[in-house]
């Protein structure tokens, strides 16, 4: 079984100060086996980290889109910022990768109204369920939308910092290619420690 985090952030995002290097060595410490680095709007971290960790390294982006926030993941280019969350999955979708959706009810952040999710179920393919720095209420919501649509839910560390990763991941078979990675997220173990949730942030650290 894999250890994975869909969800973090590094130096390569504004709000984020954590290295490539900083990153590499904590994984290797908390044995993650697979992180999805992704930074605001922008692919050149992930495309770095995977020059210098490639079987550590899932190319993914966390867009900003008219609305609320897309994760995209096994992206091979970025996705300009500003488009609407319907142009932001396609766009995904046209490069293999696939649509994550971060926070998706967390009022204090960029998010989706309930009927916005439910026009977007068709090109959604994750859920963000459980991210540690959103309230209970916007988690469960979230979950309740997975279970009302049929999609799949993941949970993800939202790592600012070196000292939040750890927080939550996934356990999952190994996979492939996103198909198969698909299928087997959709059957993994969701990991939340006793540390998640406190909003703590280290030195520099904060979610977004």
């Amino acid at each position: 079984m894999l250890r994975i985090d869909l969800h973090l952030h590094s130096s390569y995002s504004p709000d984020s100060r954590t290295s490539l290097d900083e990153l590499v060595g904590a994984c290797g410490e908390l044995r993650l086996d697979r992180i999805a680095l992704t930074d605001h709007n922008t692919v050149d971290g992930a495309i770095r980290l995977r020059s210098l960790a490639p079987e550590l390294t899932i190319i993914g982006e966390e867009i900003r889109t008219t609305e609320g926030e897309i994760i995209g993941l096994f992206m091979t280019a970025g996705v300009p910022t500003g488009a609407t969350p319907e142009e932001a999955c396609d766009l995904v979708h046209q490069m293999g990768g696939l649509t994550y959706v971060a926070h998706p009810f967390d009022r204090r952040r960029a998010h989706f109204e309930a009927g916005r999710m439910r026009d977007l179920a068709s090109v959604i393919d994750i859920v963000e369920t459980y991210n540690p720095w959103c309230t209970p209420q916007a988690n469960q919501a979230a979950q309740a939308f997975c279970t009302e649509c049929g999609k799949v839910g993941a949970s993800g560390s939202d790592a600012h910092a070196v000292a939040e990763l750890g927080l939550s991941w996934m356990e999952m078979a190994a996979f492939s290619s996103p198909e198969e990675f698909l299928f087997n997220l959709a059957r993994a173990k969701h990991v939340i420690t006793d540390r998640s949730g406190v909003r703590r942030r280290a030195p520099g650290g904060r979610a977004s």
